[in-house]
């Protein structure tokens, strides 16, 4: 656990008590599969829960979660904050969690206890670190795609990537000193922690960069375009399934609900040549194009973005096809 960390949990269970008057200590396990156990006491009964402390938690890291709980018991997640579905998720599958706002939910014992409402605890966040900016997540998507990249030339990147040349130099120094770049001899640099790299970027990429790269929401003119998506006929020089019709084109497991584009079009092209109409609540999502390799089929996205916009979903369904696409193309290369 790192100070951030010890951070959440002194807070959740201070505002635990002040909202709720339930009394809580916490013991460090010291050991990799948990961060340590919770003991409550709730009218008199102690309840002890294996605990798993983040930052935030997400889509992506669910899976791992659920193993634990069937694998290891009772098991509570505390965090800074956990979005509203995430939330739906843990209780479908009996997981308790405690919010550092002390918002808490868990069942056990014969209690069941169920507390939200609390305005979230403002998030602890690396300050002044540029890499994952806007810019930085574009250029870090480079390097998760080709590696190689990282040895090139800052004014090579800065060509390759379409930013800046005064940025990377920044990027760059954010990327050492966070510990995801390291130089292995003279001058000579890979990509370090790349797992955890990834993850960092899933998370950055859905709140910071994917809502600024947003072209518009659409429906088709005719609504049985829909359901034949696939002989729409896209022009894949320019534009890109992502999302749920990518993980559809690559597993043949999901029927998509939602259907996403990133595309270099723009939107008069786009109501032109699909026949698309700019509705607010459609179920068509378009997105500009922010890379300048390509890593798969010619009418997706490269498998990584597939999976981070499935990840970043709160489907089940997308997160199994996600998972799949995970095992088939980036296992090996993290």
């Amino acid at each position: 656990m790192n100070n951030r960390e010890y951070k959440i949990i002194d807070i959740a269970l201070e505002n635990l008590q002040k909202n709720a008057g339930i009394t809580g200590d916490w013991e460090e396990y010291g050991q990799k599969e948990l961060d340590g156990q919770i003991k409550l006491v709730i009218e008199n009964q102690p309840l002890k829960f294996n605990a798993e402390i983040k930052q935030e938690l997400r889509n992506h890291q669910l899976p791992r979660i659920i193993d634990q709980a069937q694998r290891i018991g009772p098991l509570m997640v505390v965090a800074n904050r956990i979005f509203p579905k995430i939330k739906e998720e843990l209780r479908h599958n009996h997981i308790a969690y405690l919010e550092a706002n002390g918002n808490i939910y868990l069942k056990q014992g014969g209690i069941m206890l169920w507390l939200d409402g609390q305005k979230p605890v403002q998030t602890i966040t690396e300050k002044g670190n540029r890499a994952f900016t806007k810019t930085g997540l574009k250029v870090l998507y480079h390097f998760l795609l080709d590696e190689q990249l990282v040895q090139l030339r800052y004014r090579e990147i800065a060509n390759i990537t379409d930013v800046a040349l005064g940025n990377l130099n920044y990027i760059m120094n954010g990327l050492k000193k966070l510990n995801f770049l390291i130089e292995v001899r003279d001058q000579t640099f890979r990509l370090n922690n790349k797992k955890e790299l990834l993850q960092k970027w899933m998370v950055a990429y859905e709140e910071r960069l994917k809502p600024a790269l947003l072209l518009g929401t659409f429906r088709f003119l005719k609504e049985e375009d829909f359901l034949n998506w696939k002989n729409l006929g896209i022009d894949t020089a320019k534009t890109k399934w992502g999302g749920e019709p990518a993980g559809d084109l690559y597993t043949n497991y999901l029927r998509p609900q939602t259907l996403t584009l990133y595309t270099i079009e723009n939107r008069n092209e786009l109501i032109k040549n699909y026949r698309l109409i700019p509705y607010e609540k459609g179920n068509i999502k378009v997105y500009k194009k922010f890379w300048h390799l390509d890593d798969g089929p010619a009418q997706t996205v490269p498998p990584l973005l597939i999976y981070a916009d499935l990840m970043n979903t709160n489907d089940r369904r997308c997160i199994e096809t996600a998972q799949k696409i995970y095992d088939r193309f980036l296992q090996n290369k993290l």
